[in-house]
């Protein structure tokens, strides 16, 4: 059994730990509340925009010679994946999320004869899959946000990075995989792909609601606007990412401080109480001594 010293150490340190992690939660609520207020407006944008540009992809449904990031290469082989990290932890498990469904991916893909590279946003993620796919990671980008938040044009830097490989021929498909926000303590792991394109969800859904489809004329041509529109969407839909990406990062590490807290108040109880005991059983030892010696004379 430890002395009385070492518990009384023991117990200061619990105290101090607890007061950090207070402190790290009280920060992350508030930045949690201007994060999830950035990717709640946002969302609006995203969502409309897509809309749009799935109505104007539907008419190039099948069709050859349309935008190269709406037809794609024509192939399903080199897949490019972005993942979605934080650039620290103490978040709960808001990164092993990720990492574990990209993992996942990558296994799954390579099983059916695919390659796959990884790019990494944010340092965990790069940190933890590079023990197994090295050799599959083809950059890291770290240092998003910072003390200003995200910005739109760190974002467009990421999409910019995209289209050039896409631009170079270094893959066929990328998808991005990242924590959607939905609360402080659910964030969803989502996998979406950018490159091609696809309107195929939208027409389902419109044709399922039984809704009536309006008639637009485009002013220039569909394929005009696509190739305007879709460079610019690769942008937002990153930037949304990134947005609901960091909201949930501050809910996840909202939640973790705040269960830290929570159990380091319980380790004190548990060691004050021990100490208590310990300190009583040492009095009493030293009381039974004390009168043993007198009776002793």
């Amino acid at each position: 059994m430890p002395n009385l010293k070492d518990l009384k150490n023991r117990i200061d340190s619990v105290k101090s730990t607890r007061k950090i992690t207070s402190a790290m939660k009280m920060v992350a609520a508030a930045k949690l509340r201007r994060a999830q207020e950035a990717a709640e407006s946002a969302r609006a944008y995203s969502e409309r925009m897509d809309t749009v540009l799935r109505s104007l992809a539907g008419s190039f449904a099948g069709m050859e010679g349309g935008p190269e990031l709406l037809a794609g290469t024509g192939e399903d082989q080199t897949h490019l994946l972005v993942v979605f990290t934080s650039d620290r932890g103490l978040c709960g498990g808001f990164n092993g999320s990720i990492v574990r469904e990209a993992r996942r991916l990558v296994h799954e893909m390579k099983s059916e004869g695919k390659t796959v590279k990884l790019l990494c946003v944010g340092r965990k993620g790069s940190d933890l899959l590079k023990s197994e796919f090295r050799g599959d990671i083809v950059d890291s980008i770290i240092g998003i946000g910072g003390k200003k938040g995200i910005g739109y044009l760190e974002a467009t830097a990421v999409s910019d990075r995209i289209t050039e490989m896409f631009e170079a021929g270094e893959f066929d498909v990328c998808s991005i995989l990242f924590n959607k926000f939905q609360s402080a303590m659910t964030q969803i792991v989502t996998n979406s792909q950018l490159i091609p394109f696809t309107s195929d969800e939208e027409e389902g859904a419109v044709a399922d609601s039984g809704e009536l489809k309006a008639a637009y004329e485009f002013e220039p041509e569909e394929s005009e606007i696509l190739e305007v529109l879709l460079p610019k969407n690769l942008g937002v839909q990153i930037f949304q990412a990134m947005l609901e990406s960091s909201a949930s990062e501050h809910g996840a590490r909202m939640t973790a401080m705040d269960n830290a807290t929570r159990n380091a108040g319980d380790m004190i109880d548990k060691l004050t109480l021990t100490y208590n005991r310990s300190r009583q059983a040492a009095i009493t030892s030293e009381l039974i001594e004390i009168i043993s010696g007198a009776e002793a004379l």
